[in-house]
């Protein structure tokens, strides 16, 4: 195999790379929106609905009904029910050690996995640039190597080398530029995420302890 062959080689592979790495981008951040937006309720008046029915089964110390609801096919995915649910079943235990059990189950198994995919998106944000540089870099050392291969080199075959390196280096960053901008906003999603969830779980508490707590049974 001579060199220019090899270089054929070398600079498809990069090309595949950089598409692999783009698609795998672009999934990440499409699956992180969609487990973002799973994990809220789909509405104000959603919300509301789940919070009456909830109390009114709690008050009525239908605890079975509850925990269906927060289990229902409409809610299961929401993280408020599916953190009320655990208090629910959790609600012969003392407030303190229920407040811990749900801050730990959040942060497990809502942020955690949010923190999953986001380091999928930054790794492809910086690997990139990098895919890129290593064909800028290898589409120079191919115009090098035929320059100093022969006297006559032509224009057209040294271009085409240079081309490559150039064009590799703007695919590397036109991957990543869309992606860190996209890996902004999904943060800021995740930061309105953790608000609304904190917002859900203070209304829960009221109910809460109003209904089963309110006869002061902590143990």
């Amino acid at each position: 195999m001579d060199l220019s062959q090899l270089m054929s080689v070398i600079a498809t592979t990069i090309y595949l790379a950089l598409g692999a790495v783009a698609v795998w981008g672009a999934f990440c951040v499409i699956l992180l929106w969609r487990s973002i937006e799973k994990k809220r309720f789909r509405s104000i008046e959603n919300e509301d609905l789940f919070f009456s029915k909830l109390k009114e089964q709690l008050v009525e110390e239908r605890y079975e009904d509850s925990l269906n609801l927060c289990n229902s096919p409409i809610y299961w995915s929401r993280a408020v029910p599916r953190l009320a649910a655990l208090a629910i079943e959790n609600r012969q235990s003392s407030l303190n050690r229920i407040q811990r059990m749900i801050i730990e189950r959040f942060e497990r198994d809502v942020l955690s996995d949010f923190e999953y995919r986001l380091s999928w998106i930054q790794t492809v944000i910086k690997s990139s640039p990098m895919l890129g540089l290593l064909g800028t870099v290898v589409g120079m050392i191919g115009a090098f190597a035929k320059l100093a291969g022969g006297d006559n080199v032509e224009s057209q075959t040294l271009a085409g080398d240079i081309s490559f390196a150039l064009f590799t280096t703007a695919i590397g960053l036109v991957i990543a530029i869309p992606l860190v901008l996209c890996g902004a906003y999904v943060n800021v999603r995740i930061r309105k995420l953790e608000n609304a969830v904190e917002d859900g779980l203070v209304r829960f508490w009221e109910v809460f302890r109003e209904t089963v707590h309110s006869s002061g049974d902590q143990k």
